[in-house]
């Protein structure tokens, strides 16, 4: 084997990844998909209660256990977050909701916190909304690093475009704590968001200087949609090489969000660790 395809080969087993999961045990979740990592809500996705552990032995156990088995936790915030919004009903809950994901993913140990980048109405000012997310980060307390995601829709969004993610980090970085802030990059979400695959992670490092997760997904509709809907590798609208590149330049941990519960996830765990060192 030549040096290349060793060190390929070598760089392939150690890519960390693997599935967005039932909370109940992701660390068994993990082991079950072939992977490294698992990501998980803390409770109800669509609600706006507070994080529950569902792991049996509750959160310290949770955390020696994974961090035995050599699984990282990656925490998804609840969707109805929105801290960039200008309804004070919507914005604050938010905030509060976001802070004790932050807190209840520190007891378990996680590597981070995935959340949204909100949008605003049509009429909005997005001026306001990244301030808002100034604000936000000001007052937040993140003894994990919290992960801003790319969206797939919304004219007014704060992360789909481009130039929308550059203002959202200059904001960002105009706030306390703005280090602590990191990046995860769906690439359904850029897809259907309306933004080219195979430049997007230089472009991305050219304005946040990291991206620290990645969101691998397939997209069930055509380029610039605005849909956000996931499927699996080789069955939806993105060709598998622009998938595979982008995981492969970006170098971080990877996490596939496919339906299709443990084997349509670990089939595509397998895509793409076939795919990703070719």
């Amino acid at each position: 084997m030549s040096d290349a395809r060793v060190t390929a080969y070598r760089w392939v087993m150690a890519l960390h990844i693997g599935g967005h999961v039932d909370s109940t045990d992701p660390i068994a979740e993990a082991r079950a998909r072939g992977g490294t990592l698992s990501q998980f809500f803390l409770g109800d996705p669509q609600s706006y209660k507070g994080p529950t552990i569902a792991y049996a032995a509750g959160p310290a156990a949770l955390k020696a256990d994974a961090e035995a088995a050599g699984v990282d936790l990656y925490v998804h915030a609840p969707y109805p977050i929105n801290v960039a919004s200008t309804n004070n009903r919507i914005r604050i809950p938010g905030r509060k909701l976001l802070q004790q994901h932050l807190t209840a993913a520190a007891e378990i140990g996680a590597k981070g916190v995935i959340v949204h980048g909100g949008h605003l109405g049509k009429d909005e000012d997005a001026a306001i909304g990244f301030d808002n997310w100034r604000k936000c980060i000001d007052g937040l307390d993140m003894p994990v690093p919290l992960l801003i995601e790319n969206t797939a829709g919304g004219d007014n969004a704060m992360a789909r475009r481009l130039e929308a993610i550059a203002r959202l980090w200059d904001a960002i970085g105009a706030a306390e704590g703005g280090d602590t802030v990191g990046f995860c990059l769906d690439t359904c979400h850029a897809w259907a968001g309306g933004n080219d695959l195979s430049t997007m992670v230089d472009r991305i490092l050219a304005i946040t200087g990291r991206i620290d997760f990645v969101h691998a997904n397939d997209s069930r509709d055509t380029f610039d949609s605005g849909a956000d809907r996931h499927t699996n590798f080789g069955s939806g609208e993105i060709d598998g090489t622009e998938v595979s590149d982008l995981v492969r330049a970006a170098g971080c941990p990877v996490v596939v969000e496919t339906p299709g519960g443990v084997e349509g996830q670990s089939a595509d765990i397998t895509w793409l660790r076939d795919h990703v060192g070719s």
